[in-house]
């Protein structure tokens, strides 16, 4: 599904150049699960952006579904971020003066589909993060596992295939966090919904099915 060959970033920084990523090759395959582990600073979620279009490489391939990304304008990047791909961040951004529905609602909405259909998929996608009965409470009546559930939820309306997920449980306790992670894998399992996780939790990247480690800009396979 996804191939990053020798990829590199580099930000300027007060007149200097500073190397995030130093050629990483990478290749997620439709179904996997994926964590990519390191410190903070390590280029985890450059990474991510990377791989889900927000921001494109300083040099290198990369490839969605065989086709390079180079090759769109942004246009159509913005169409392919819109139908295929999926994001969930550790801090959940939702909308405080709406609802869970219309937050899970949102990109279905942005991208012109009919009202009753946005809610209705919203709805439906809610109900399968166990929120059924969770719909019509704003944010801040929702607890902070019950927030990341509406933007898992609201990541995954417009049914993506890949679902990037940046640091998702490092907001949360413990037990939340590893009720956020029996989710994605169930959604991973069922749907065949490829995920790719960045995350600092060794733990949690245990349970994915391959994990890499991220360091000095280079990647180190694991399993």
């Amino acid at each position: 599904m996804l191939e990053l060959e020798n990829v590199h970033k580099f930000f300027a920084h007060d007149g200097f150049s500073i190397h995030v990523l130093r050629g990483i090759d990478l290749i997620v395959g439709r179904g996997e699960s994926l964590a990519v582990i390191g410190a903070s600073g390590a280029g985890k979620s450059t990474l991510l952006n990377i791989m889900g279009t927000l921001e494109p490489p300083s040099q290198g391939v990369v490839r969605f579904e065989s086709r390079s990304l180079h090759e769109l304008n942004e246009r159509e990047l913005c169409a392919l971020r819109s139908r295929k791909i999926g994001f969930v961040f550790q801090f959940h951004h939702l909308l405080p003066e709406f609802n869970a529905l219309e937050n899970a609602a949102m990109p279905a909405l942005i991208a012109r589909a009919a009202k009753k259909e946005a809610m209705g998929k919203a709805g439906d996608i809610l109900v399968k993060v166990g929120l059924g009965q969770r719909l019509n409470h704003r944010v801040g009546e929702l607890s902070g596992g019950e927030q990341q559930r509406v933007a898992i939820a609201r990541a995954l309306v417009m049914q993506p295939t890949l679902l990037l997920a940046d640091e998702p449980t490092g907001n949360l306790d413990a037990v939340t966090g590893e009720g956020i992670v029996d989710l994605l894998l169930q959604l991973n399992e069922e749907h065949s919904l490829t995920l790719v996780i960045a995350t600092h939790n060794q733990h949690l990247a245990e349970r994915m099915s391959k994990h890499v480690e991220i360091t000095d800009g280079l990647l180190r396979f694991q399993r």
